[in-house]
This record gives structure tokens, sequence and C-alpha cells, in this order.
């Protein structure tokens, strides 16, 4: 806002002073010229009065005059045309700029803080993000008032420049100084002719400008004496006859020149003139557009601004390609490009004409005595000249109009009268007539009281001249003489406002009807606006910055132009200064400030003013920006960028067009579109002016480069036929942090296998894919000729595609050594070369609106290093059409040719900067904030590695539940090294077997017209049912003691694998017991021959996906059988039922499943033969069918003297030996003995691969589940632990060491053709009549048979539990065997006829001979009591055996060693016949060893019935 050093009230004095004509001869020009000024520029600095003068009213009262300012102007003959005023107003305007270095000006306005000066230009665009900051050391303050010095300035020269009105007098001369050189030949003369020329000026009716106050003008004389000349007398003696001739009140002697032009510049004499010059020159131009004028002086155009080329508006030539906006500026240009030449042009003139008057110096030849004597003339001209015609004038026009008017003696004292009676009410400017055209003589007694208040204003005598306005507007109003009233009103406001001490308050509704008169009837723009200037001035200084706001936006809704002069400039201003009156209001109101300013800036383009239309807009920027209002900010910054870039601020314009495009706009897809073509075409200028420096940072598209992942590696092979290539990694699949631990956990198993079962310390997993989840604190390594794949994740948030061509990674490497006895030597820096980095370019790459879109960039290392990869470089630009490409492929962008571009295109850069996780280990780093390194795009590349390749063939994706299928593995290496020591691991070695040492090449799966076993078989030769027996070793399938069944060696040949060279092997798959989906990771495992220092060895990942289908589950339970001895003489025995059920829904096409073998496997025992087998020797089971086998088991005889020889020398180990659930056997041999008992044509040998493979996989993952059952600690008494060594013993005598293999072909419809399928299920035998189930888990188990069947299963077996899979903290050894393991510590039986006769009436006591046999069923020597005696607690008892006794002996004591057999005689006595039931013994038992007694419990044994008859 305009903010002046004066006041108010002498800002309304000096727009009002008294003009003064000057009329000079061509000698006295020339004595003024040598100081490079004319006469009126002269003496303009010393225009204003230093002291107070007095004068007296026509009531003889004595007025003050104080601050005087009078103007002094060459006699101009025409008016200023409107082109000349145009141009010089706007060149004012663009000359007045905020000055650079100064104090910024800050508003403070609640929460804002607004720069209002040049530097908001730097503080509030867009690429500056805190320009707050910049305002800290003033953002203390809480007001500070903006100056707009362009406003003040193009006031005051409007205010100059208003031509002469016939309705007004203040702007008419009321005096003229003749002005000749002593020097003359004749100064008398030359007087009288300028006199003369004066009064034909004013009098004849060939000139009709300028205007004059009264005919009888005052003429004052003054001879202009050049001191340096000499001649002073001369001078003297002419100034003595000019005093004779004028009067000494009516002439002055001015000597000037004091100083010799020859004389060295050493003195510094001040220049009061160079500020006045520029405002000096609106009074003295020669020419317009318009056409010449003349000016009656002598050459005094040299030093005027020209005013030519003024109708020719500055355009900035930009292409309008977007929407019309309601502050759109009015380009006409099509061309489509910016060109500010016209703009320059423009001003050129103005400028040369700046320098002309800043380089020149004023007053070369005046001394300080001479700036004195300038100032006592102008005094001495307005004490004794000017203000005493002043006085006489106002005296008779005061008298004219009391004699005309018959009023009383003095209209002063008359005023009093006329406004104490009753007031008449004046007519709304709406009733009055258009009678603007009205001219009154300028004898007429309404004129003269205007003539007579002007007076009066210009001497200051405000009291009066109000009073006369006051008459004048009443008479003018009764003669609807509207531009005479609106005048009259105008001063009548002012003269009010500046009267001392106020007595009325300011008539603002004066200036209201006067502006509303001006430009509504009159028609007069210029008398309007003069209005508003004045007004609002006045309305500020009493804080009314609302009514001033309103009253300055009112003139700029008018959109015609005033005398052929376009309004831009003027609304512009107007606009700005209500903007500042909104900021400065009690409440601030800052968005208002902002709109307006936006307004004026939009105004300040149209008219050429494009600095101060860019600070407007910048100034707005400061509220605008971060609020959310996206559309705003774009127009601010589109407008900004152009109007930068017309004034060739380049980089600011590339800055504000780069805002736009990164924030996310609202805009239409067409006004983007718009944007983008600016931004581009802004931004090649600014690349081609500055072709030399690195590649900038482009704005789109946008970059998230935390979510760059990098992949090292060639691409997955696609799937060729039945070949399936691995899976490994790529960047298609998600990371999925459970698999990524997974992965890692099997890596370091295998690592820790490699590395001899010693796991490593500074284990590091390799990682092929590099994301943000990964741990990327340490530096990656790559390899040598394999390629690294950059995943750049690029975002448009534009409307319309873009296209990016020549896409490619920015790149340094350091070379460096890392072989063994290098020691990382290092070479010098490297930042391009193909020869060492070859780097993937994609030529075209299509970004379609608001997409977000995966680059792949490709780099192949050609040599070892250290690799940083710093961003991406790209030609960003749109195709044709700005239409937006929905549905289109994104992938079709990478087709070259595909697009055709619009022919705007920037080349530059954008940097992949990934901030790392932040810290949280320390207390530092918790109670600050830092961040960890991010080493992913900063890869180590070492030397040449081997890379293994594995495809499967025929491999099967749904198989039925135990299903066995046949595929093979094909291992290829496909780099120059050969590589070694392969090796798989998975979490599910049970699901896959390549084979054992045994394995034989045999045919693929089974075909539709011949059954092609994937088992080893031959062709059954008996019909018995015995079993057939074999025998292997644990070891050969890799399930020997300390193995890690996981980890498993892959059986290449030579163990080499050469470069190359690739190997076909075959591979077992069985189907995961558990319907569903299942996953098997498979990792490979493999080294190269020669050691490397960075890279130890590689993997390959591969994940199979079987689905699996119901099939068979199998229950067995095994019993001892109650025989002590079979039919051929073997010892211990027992009875296995093996239920077998199908549970197949048929969703397979299954048919139906044969039950082909039934193998054991087991270190003690083994299946001898089938009992009770049906006619039907073939096993079928459809659908939802059961059956029931019973087969016998013996004890395998060659392990018996093992173990009574291990047994016998237990008390000396047994105590160094704490057994977790291990089988005892596994301690000492890993052979197992298989027995097959076969249904079929075929035998199928278990003991070979993969039978024995599945077998020996399955029982070690059933090792691996944790037992309930701990090591005892030593610090236990030995009591204690005798105690529990035996509960363990006889625990022990209830186990049972047998594996079942349930083998089963399926025959299966599919595409009318019949698949014989096979598989096999296992059931691991471990308590003696305890069942168990071929499926591992209850839950799973549930789910396949179904919730009724379960409920039976549960019933049936009431001890079956969920298998723990997590180790107790704590467990202890029950204190006492449970009633189960007690009945099977010794097993007794009782031989003795079935029926016998005998003669009571010969022998009344019938006795017979009764054998009990006792076997040892544990493996130590147990001491054996058997009592015989009867007990009496139950009466069943007493009813079945009360009538006969046991003879001799009653109570036996022996002892029986490890699995011994022992019998005793006994005699049962009988006294009558009938059914008696002999089982009666009680049999106790201990360890010799123990002290405690446990009594066995015979309730599982068969009641033991004799049939005593008589004869």
């Amino acid at each position: 806002m305009a903010q002046r050093v004066q006041s108010v009230q002498e800002f309304l004095q000096d727009s009002f002073v008294p003009l003064v004509a000057a009329l000079c001869s061509e000698e006295a020009e020339r004595l003024t010229r040598k100081n490079n000024l004319g006469f009126c520029e002269l003496v303009k600095p010393f225009c204003r009065l230093t002291s107070e003068v007095h004068m007296r009213d026509p009531n003889n009262q004595l007025h003050i005059i104080k601050n005087l300012k009078i103007a002094v102007n060459n006699i101009i003959t025409q008016p200023p045309q409107p082109g000349a005023i145009r141009k010089l107003l706007n060149d004012v305007v663009t000359v007045s700029q905020p000055a650079e270095g100064l104090v910024a000006n800050v508003i403070t306005a609640g929460d804002y803080d607004l720069n209002i000066s040049d530097r908001s230009v730097k503080a509030s665009v867009p690429w500056y993000s805190s320009w707050k900051d910049t305002l800290m050391g003033l953002n203390t303050s809480t007001f500070y008032s903006a100056t707009t010095p362009w406003f003040e300035a193009y006031r005051e020269s409007f205010l100059q420049s208003m031509p002469a009105s016939d309705h007004e007098f203040l702007n008419h001369y009321v005096a003229c100084m003749l002005v000749v050189s002593s020097s003359e030949p004749e100064p008398v003369e030359q007087f009288l002719k300028l006199s003369q020329e004066q009064h034909r000026i004013q009098h004849s009716n060939e000139y009709c400008y300028p205007k004059w106050f009264i005919p009888n003008t005052l003429k004052y004389y003054v001879l202009l004496h050049d001191v340096s000349a000499g001649e002073e007398q001369r001078a003297d003696s002419i100034y003595e006859e000019m005093k004779q001739r004028y009067g000494t009140q009516g002439c002055y002697l001015l000597k000037i020149n004091s100083r010799g032009s020859n004389r060295g510049a050493d003195e510094q004499i001040p220049d009061p003139w160079s500020q006045y010059l520029q405002k000096s020159n609106i009074q003295i131009q020669e020419s317009c557009e318009d056409g010449p004028y003349t000016v009656i002086s002598n050459k005094n155009t040299d030093h005027f601004i020209p005013l030519d080329e003024l109708g020719n508006d500055s355009k900035d030539g930009l292409s309008n390609n977007f929407k019309t906006h309601p502050l759109q500026l009015d380009h006409t240009s099509d061309s489509g490009c910016f060109d500010g030449t016209d703009y320059l042009k423009s001003n050129a003139s103005l400028h040369e004409s700046k320098k002309l008057n800043t380089g020149i110096p004023h007053g070369m030849c005046l001394t300080l005595t001479d700036h004195d004597r300038i100032r006592q003339f102008i005094q001495e001209f307005t004490f004794r000249g000017l203000l005493p015609h002043i006085e006489k004038t106002i005296r008779q026009l005061n008298d004219q109009l009391i004699s005309r008017k018959g009023l009383s003696r003095s209209l002063f004292s008359a005023t009093k009268k006329w406004f104490s009676g009753g007031k008449v009410p004046e007519k709304s400017i709406n009733e009055l007539k258009s009678t603007s055209g009205l001219l009154y003589p300028l004898e007429a007694p309404e004129l003269q009281i205007r003539k007579m208040a002007d007076l009066c204003f210009l001497v200051q005598h405000y009291e009066l001249a109000y009073s006369c306005y006051h008459t004048a507007k009443k008479d003018f109003l009764n003669d609807q003489a509207m531009l005479y009233a609106a005048g009259a009103l105008e001063m009548a406001a002012v003269s009010a406002f500046l009267q001392p001490g106020a007595p009325r308050p300011y008539p603002a509704h004066y200036m209201d009807t006067a502006i509303q008169t001006y430009r509504d009837i009159c028609k007069n723009m210029m008398l309007a606006e003069r209005c508003v200037l004045l007004s609002a001035e006045i309305l500020k200084s009493q804080s009314k910055y609302s009514e001033a706001a309103a009253l300055l936006i009112r003139l700029t809704t008018e959109q015609s132009a005033w005398m052929g002069m376009d309004s831009d400039l003027r609304s512009a201003l107007l606009l700005e200064q209500a903007a500042h009156c909104f900021i400065n209001m009690k409440s601030p109101m800052v968005r208002k400030f902002a709109f307006h300013m936006i307004l004026a800036g939009h105004r300040y383009s149209k008219a050429g003013q494009k600095k101060h239309a860019l600070r407007c807009y910048c100034q707005a920027m400061q509220v605008y920006k971060g609020k959310g209002w996206s559309l705003a900010e774009d127009h601010i910054n589109f407008t900004i960028g152009r109007q930068s870039f017309t004034l060739r601020q380049l980089e600011n314009a590339v800055s504000a067009f780069r805002h736009i495009l990164i924030n996310d706009s609202k805009q239409t897809a067409s006004q983007q579109g718009a944007f983008l073509r600016e931004y581009l075409y802004v931004y090649r200028n600014v690349s081609q002016l500055s072709s030399d420096e690195p590649l900038p940072q482009l704005p789109l598209p946008y970059i998230n480069s935390s979510a760059t992942r990098v992949f090292f590696g060639h691409d997955r092979r696609p799937a060729e036929g039945e070949k399936q290539a691995a899976t490994h990694i790529s960047l298609d699949q998600e990371y999925d942090s459970e698999y990524s631990q997974q992965w890692k956990e099997l890596e370091e198993q295998v690592v820790a296998v490699a590395n001899k079962s010693v796991a490593l310390s500074n284990f590091q997993p390799t990682q092929y894919c590099l994301n943000k989840y990964s741990d990327n604190s340490r530096f990656p390594l790559g390899v040598v000729e394999e390629p690294i794949t950059v995943e750049v994740a690029f975002r448009n948030p534009l409307k319309v595609p873009l296209l990016l061509t020549d896409l490619s990674l920015l790149w340094k490497f350091q070379p460096k050594d890392f072989s063994l006895n290098s020691n990382g030597e290092t070479k010098e820096l490297i930042t391009c070369g193909k020869d060492v980095i070859g780097a993937e370019v994609i030529s075209e790459f299509l970004i379609n609106s608001e997409e977000t879109k995966m680059a792949r960039l490709k780099l192949f290392p050609h040599q070892t290093g250290e690799l940083h990869i710093l961003g991406v470089v790209y030609n960003l630009g749109t195709i044709q059409g700005t239409t937006v490409l929905d549905g289109m492929d994104s992938s079709v962008g990478l087709q070259a040719g595909k697009y055709i571009p619009n022919g705007t295109s920037v080349r530059g850069r954008q940097d992949l900067e990934i901030q790392g996780p932040r810290l949280n280990n320390t207390k530092e780093e918790k109670t600050s904030i830092k961040y960890g390194p991010d080493r992913r795009l900063d890869p180590i590349i070492t030397e040449e590695m081997p890379l293994l390749e594995v495809f499967f063939i025929n491999f099967p994706t749904g198989l039925l539940c135990g299903e066995i299928r046949k595929t093979y593995v094909e291992f290829m290496n496909v780099s120059k090294c050969p590589l070694t020591r392969l090796k798989v691991v998975s979490k599910r070695p049970e699901c896959f077997t390549f084979g054992g040492s045994s394995t034989i090449l045999t045919p693929l799966s089974p075909s539709t017209s011949e059954h092609c076993s994937a088992y080893k078989t031959v062709l059954k030769h008996s019909t018995s049912v015995c079993s057939l027996m074999s025998s292997a070793s644990s070891v050969d399938f890799g399930a020997g003691i300390g193995n890690q069944t996981e980890v498993i060696d892959v059986p290449l040949p030579d163990s080499v694998l050469l470069p190359g060279a690739s190997v076909q092997l075959p591979m077992w798959i069985r189907g995961p017991d558990e319907e569903g989906v299942h996953e098997i990771h498979f990792l490979f495992y493999y080294e190269s021959i020669k050691k490397h220092s960075k890279m130890c060895h590689r993997v390959l990942r591969h994940t199979a996906v079987i689905c699996t289908s119901r099939s068979l589950t199998v229950r067995a339970t095994a019993y001892r059988s109650n025989a002590l001895e079979n039919e051929k003489g073997e010892g211990d025995n027992m009875l296995v039922f093996v239920d077998v059920e199908n549970i197949n829904t048929s969703e397979a096409g299954v048919k139906e499943f044969h039950i082909v073998q039934v193998s054991s496997n087991s270190k003690n025992w083994k299946l001898q033969e089938s009992i009770n087998l049906s006619e039907d020797k073939d096993i079928k089971l459809a659908n939802r069918e059961k059956g029931k086998l019973c087969l016998k088991a013996v004890r395998c005889k060659d392990l018996l003297g093992m173990h009574l020889t291990f047994w016998n020398n237990f008390s000396t180990i047994k105590y160094r030996f704490h057994f977790e659930g291990l089988k005892l056997s596994f301690l000492f041999s890993d052979n197992y003995t298989f027995a097959d008992i076969i249904f079929g044509n075929e035998q199928i040998i278990s003991s070979t691969s993969p039978c024995a493979d599945f077998f020996f996989r399955s029982l070690s993952s059933e090792f691996k589940r944790p037992q309930t059952q701990h090591i005892m600690h030593t610090s236990q008494g030995t009591a204690q632990q005798s105690l529990d060594n035996a509960v363990r013993l006889i625990q022990k005598c209830s186990e049972v060491d047998l594996n079942i293999i349930v083998l089963w072909k399926a025959y299966v419809i599919e595409d009318n053709k019949q698949l014989i399928l096979e598989g096999q299920h296992h059931v691991v035998l471990h308590t003696v009549g305890k069942e168990a189930f071929s499926f591992p888990q209850k839950q799973g188990f549930k789910k396949i048979l179904g919730n009724s069947d379960w409920e039976d299963l549960e019933q049936e077996s009431p001890e079956m539990v969920l298998f723990n899979f997590f180790r107790p903290e704590s467990s202890s050894v029950p204190a006492r065997p449970s009633p189960d393991h007690l009945s099977n510590l010794i097993k007794t039986s009782l031989h003795y006829p079935e029926t016998y006769n005998h003669s009571f009436h010969q022998k009344s006591l019938c006795v017979v001979p009764v054998i009990l046999l006792l076997s040892n069923c544990s493996q130590a020597d147990v001491d054996v009591i058997i009592d015989l005696r009867h007990k009496t607690t139950s009466p069943e008892t007493l009813e079945i055996h009360g009538s006969f006794t046991w003879l001799g002996q009653t109570q036996y004591k022996l002892q029986l060693k490890s699995l011994e057999v022992s019998s005793l005689q006994l005699k049962a006595c009988f006294v009558h016949t009938g059914v008696y039931n002999l089982g009666t013994p009680r049999v106790f038992a201990k360890l010799s060893d123990q002290v405690t007694l446990f009594e066995t419990s015979q309730q599982n044994s068969m009641p033991a019935l004799i049939i005593i008859n008589s004869i």
C-alpha cells in the first residue's frame, strides 16, 4: 500500500499547487544548458518555500500559508495526448521497481507473515520452500507497512499530467516568468518580445492551450546573469533599468554559473535535480503518437523521452493451448513459443533515456551559493509577486460577486447565513439530466465563485474555499451542469477534510456522487480516477480501509477505455492498493488480499508490466501455498512461469512449471497437457543455454525410491513342453517374510552341513532380490557377466500419458581385483564405458495417465569392482494429442516406434536416493532420529562363479495322498566354471528322493496300456502267504546316525558338473499324507572348484506346488500273543491288526484301490504271515469300503543274542545312557529287516528305492518329533535315578519297534483311459495295544474321516493324543508305571488239559497237573513271586473257584533272566465235576536290583477254563 513520508494533508496540498508558466529567450536557455538543465528544471528542486507566508483574506483577516509549493512549467500550446499520457504513466510504473537489498516490508496478519517487496519473488515462489524462515528476523514485529513506490510515482505523474479543463481552474496558470539573459544585446527589447508572445498565446484565438487563470496574468521579469562570464556591472545596470520599468516587485536578477565549466570536479556539489527529471518529462514532451505539438521553447527536446510506438502492446507470445481461465492472459500468438523481444523493444527507449539521465551530471557550473540564489529567487517571486497577485485577485472576485449577487459586504461573512437556514433536498444523481455539455461563459457568476474557490484552495484557505465550493455546487446542480457540479463536490470534500481543526466530518458522499457523475454522466474517467485517488487516501488516513477498498475496486470494474486509453494499468494499480487495504484492516483479510493481488497481477500482465505482474502473483502465492487450493496454486504457478520466462528468468520459470507438475493436480487432462508442454518448452530453452552443465533433475514421473528392487542374475527361462525350470527368484514374485525366513533357515542348514556341521557365526544368506524389506545393510554381491536388474517404480500423477525415451541407468564404477592374491587393488573411477558396464536402454516407455508402472533396467558388468547405481536418465516427452489412453496395455510402451512423440522432449535425470531403516537399538538411537545405510544400489562385482539351472521333467501337480510318482530332474551348468558339492535341502524330505546307492533305472510313470511300476519288483514264485525277507541299512538312504536327512547329496557323476554340461537324474515324488495344496521348497546348494574371497557358494531355489487328494487311511494295532511259542517253536510273537479304509471321494476319478503288499520294517520284529486269509487273495477297496488284516509278527532271531549280551552288561552302562525316545536298537546298529507279505502277483522289494527311501525319510521325521521325556539331571540322588530307570525298563516292555508299510495300487479312469497309480502308507507302532495311524495329526485325520467317524475313533482309542511339536521345559519320569506297562513285564501261560475225566466214586479228590510258563518280557533280570492263594474279595471269585484248590507249595520265588522263559509244575485239586477257571495265580515281579514290587495285572489274559467230568 502507498505509504508516504508526508502526511495525507501534505499530499493533497501538493496535488494542487499554483502553476507558473515560463518563457525563456534562447540565450537564457543556453546559460542553463551549461548545467544540462532547462530553466524550469533548474528551479524545480527549489520550488517549495521553507518559511511561512502571510496574506489577508477578503475580510482582511490574516491567513498563514505553510509549506507552500509552486510549479514552474514551460508553456506547451497543445494539451497532452492520450497516447503520450499512457506511455509516460506506463514508463513511470515500469521504471519504479522495488529496490534490491532493502529491508523487506513485512505484514504480519494472523498466521501469515507476508513479504511485500521485490524479495517476495524469492520468498514466495514455489521453489523457495521455507519462505517463513527468511522473515524470522522481522517476525516479532506486530505491524509493518508496505511501500509501493510505483503507485506513488504513477499517482504523482497522473495528477501532474491532467490537462486543464474549463470547469475548474486548478490547472490554470496564475503567473508567467519571462527570462532573458544579461548577455543579450538588448535585454529590454527581448523582454518586450516575450511579453507580447505571452499575450498572443493567452488572448488570441490561435491557441486554446494552456489555460490562464485571469485575463490579466502576472508577468515576472527575470534577468539571468552568467557569473563566470563577468560583466556584472552591465547586468546590474540592466536590472536597475528593469526596476524602473517594471517595479521592484515585478523583476529579479538571478546570478548563476559561479563555477566555470573548465574547472576540476574535485568539489562535490549535491545534485538535487536527478530525482525530478523523470517526473518532469511529462510536462515537456515534444511529440506523441497522435501527432506533434509545439513547445514554446528552444531545443528542449533532446532530453525528453520519445513517446512513439506506444500503440504496440507488449505480448509475450506464449502459446495459448489451455482452456480459458477467468484470469487468462490475452495472448494472441499461436506460434507455440515464448518471444519476449516485443516487450524488450517497447522499453528500449525508456532504458536508454534512464541511462542518459542517470549518466549525465547536472549543475556542474553551480555552486552552493548559486543554489541559495535560486532558492532566494523563488521566495522573492512568491512573496512579492505571486501571493500579492493572488490576494488582489481574490478581493476583486469577492467584490464582483457581492455586487452581482446583491449580497452583503463579504461573501465570507454571508456564508453562515446560507448554511444556517433550512436545507433544500438535493436531487439524486439519477434524477438529473445529462447536461455535462453545458458551458458557462467566463464572466458567469458561477464560474467566478468556482475561480475564487480554486484560488483560496491553492493558498490553503480551505474554510473560504469550502464555502465557495458549496455555493457553486448548489448553483451547478440547479442548472443541472453536472460536470461543474461534480468538480465542486470533489473539491468541497477535499476542502472539508483539509480544514484545520476538522470542524466538520469528511463528506465521503460528496466524493461518491462526484465519481458517479464523472464516470456515468460525463464519461470522464480521468476525473473519476482523480476522485478515487484522493478519496482513497483520505479514507485510509481515517483507517476506513474497507470503504477505501470498495472505492478502489469500484473503479476497476469499468472495462471501457477512457480517452482512448486502456484501463488495465489503472485497474492493476487500484486493485493492488485495494489488496493492501484488506491486509491493513484491524482484522486482516488475508485471502481477500491474495485474491485481489491475483487480479492486480492479471491486469498488470495485460498492461505489459511483467515484473509487477510477477511480483503480485508471488505475493499472493504466500497465502495460497500449502492450503489445499490446488487449482489456485496451479494458476498462480503457471502465470509465474510464463512471466518469468518472458523476463528471461528461466530458472524461476522452470521451477514454477515444475511445481505444477509435481503436485497432485485436479486439473483436466487437456489443461495438464498444456502445463506439461509449457514446461517442456521452457525446460528445453534452459537446457540449450546451459548445455555444458550436468543433466538437471526432472520432476516427472514420480519415482518411489524405497520401492526400488534389485535382482542379481538371469531371468527365469520359460517352460518348454514338459520341461519346467526352477522357480528360483524373480521380480515377478511378491516378497513374503515367512518364506524369506524359511529359505534363510534352509540355506543356513545346508551351509552348516557343507562345513561339516559347524554353524558359521558370520553366516549371511544369499540375497538375489533386494527390496525395502530385505537386509540392505551390507554390500550385495554381483557376478561378472551376469546381469543386474533394477526395477524402478514410476508413477505418472498427471491425466495425460508420459513417454520416456532412451531410458537407462546412471552409474559409476570403481574397478577392483578381488582375487585371493590381489589384496583388493583399486583402479581409477569410471563413469561411462560399455567395455566396463553394459547398460540396457529402453527406447520407449509409455506411462499412462495416473498409472504406476515398473521399469526394469539392466546392467551387465564386465569387470570386478564396486558399482554404484546413481539414478535414471531419460528423455521426457508426451505423445501427440492429449487424450487419455484408457485401457491401453502398459507393456506395449516398450515397443520401439509404437508412439509418435509430439516433438517436444527434454533430457534429464532423476537420482535414486533410498533412505535406510531407522535405527532403534541403542539409547542414543532411540532418543534421536538416525537412519542406517541402504546399500542395495551399491553392489560389489566379484569374479566369475558357476551358475546352475535346474529343470523338472513331467513333474506332477496333482497326486493322491501317499502316491509315488517318478520324474526326472535335469541339472545344467550354464557358466564357464565347473561346479561341485551339489546338495539339496528341504523341510519336506519325506516327499521326494533321488534314490539310494542301489537305485535301478525304471520306466517313467504308468502308461495306459501296461503297468510299468516305479518300484523294483520281482515275480512271485510261490502261493504261500509267508513273508519274504530282505535287509537294508539306513545309512544307504541318508538316515544314519547323526545324518541331516533334510540335506541330501545330489548324485552327480564324478560329483562335478562341467561348464556347459547337463545331466538327468531320476527323482521320485510321494504325495503328502494330508489332503490339500502343499508347497515343497527345494534349495540347491553348489560351490565352485576354485575358492573365492567374496562368494563361497551359490544357491538355487525352487518351490513345487502339489495338490493332494484323499486315498487311504491305515490304522494298526499290535498285541502280544498268548502263546509263548508258535508252531515252528519260535519264541516271542505278536499279532498285528491292520485296518485300511478307502476315503477317496472319487474326485480324482479313482475307481478302486488294491492292497498289493504289506511290508514290515524293524530291527527286532518282522511280519511272518497273514492269518485267516480269505479265498480271494486280491484285496479290493471301493469307495468308503474298509478292510481288516490280521498279521503275525515274530522277533528276529539273529538279534536275540546281541540283545542278551547287551543286557547282561547293562549294569555297567545303564547310568551312562538316557534315551529321549530314540529306539534302543538305533544305538548299536542301522541295519533293518524288511519282510514283505504279498497279496498280488509281484513282489515289491521294499528294501530298495524308492520304497525304503520314503520309509526312512518318514521314520526320521518321526524321530524328530519331541518326546515327552527329558534327560534327568545328574544332580539327582542315586536312589531316585535307580527308581526312574526301573520305571523306564518296565515301560520298555510294552514298547515295540515295528513299522508297517502298506503298498497299494489305484485304478484311475481319465479321458476314457485307465491308469494305474502306485503308493504306500506308513504306520509306526510304538506301544503294544495302542492304535497307530498313518496320518500324523489329529486335526488333519478328523478332517479326512469326518466328525462322526472321528467320534467313534476317539471312543475306541481314548489314549490317542496330539503330537506335541514343542518340547516342554521340564518333564519327569512317572513315579509308578501304568497298569498296561505292568501287564507286559511278565507274560504268563497255563498249560493243562481242556477236559479231564475222573471217577469221583473211586476217589473223591481229583488232582490235575498244570504247568505255569513265565516269560520275562523285559531286557533285565526280574525277581518273580507267584502266589497261589485265592483272593476272597468278591463273591464272583468264590463262586467260580471256591470248590478247587492248589496242592503243594502255595508261593514260589524265582529269578528270570532277560527274555528267559521258565516253567512251574503245579497241581490243582477238585472235589466234584464242573467248569473251573485255573487263572487264579497272582504274579508279582520286580527288577533284581529294586526293592519295590509291582504286581502284574492279568486282566488282559484269556480265562483258563477246564472241564472236570465224572466217569
